[in-house]
């Protein structure tokens, strides 16, 4: 299936209207794991919005980092909240465990670590979303427990 007709596939299944954008950027997101300047045209064009909006969506959320082509993300909370229930603790395990610092990506460009803002799950922090997946009240033996098995996957 060519780029442009996955692209139309996924608007029809979520609504061409303005306020089914971000869920189509969503689906694109998850189905290339990326969102490239042409997939933002070819949404502008079916959508029948300026790419302006598009772009300005897309790069406004984290999750979605237009020209940026990931395998899996991981984004830990950076919310006070967060913080103050040791997640610089949990950002030590990760690291550690993958051998990358925040913001990096190993070399095998599997994982990238990041921190994000918040996350809408302050009462169950600390939190972080691997992909579209949230996992709250980590430790860092729950958090380097959740990437095993990513990289279980991998294998």
């Amino acid at each position: 299936m060519s780029n442009s007709s996955a692209i139309k596939k996924i608007i029809e299944e979520v609504g061409c209207g303005r306020e089914s954008l971000l869920p189509a950027l969503q689906a694109v997101m998850r189905e290339k794991g990326s969102l490239m300047p042409d997939d933002l045209r070819e949404i502008s064009n079916i959508m029948q919005l300026s790419a302006a909006d598009v772009y300005g969506v897309a790069s406004f959320y984290s999750f979605l980092e237009p020209g940026r082509q990931y395998k899996n993300v991981i984004r830990i909370c950076k919310t006070i909240s967060c913080e103050m229930k040791n997640k610089r603790e949990i950002v030590e395990a990760l690291e550690k465990k993958l051998g990358i610092k925040i913001g990096e990506t190993t070399a095998d460009g599997v994982f990238t670590l990041s921190e994000t803002n918040c996350l809408g799950h302050c009462h169950e922090g600390p939190a972080m979303l691997v992909n579209d997946d949230i996992y709250t009240r980590l430790t860092p033996e729950k958090a380097v427990a959740v990437i095993e098995k990513y990289i279980e996957k991998e294998k």
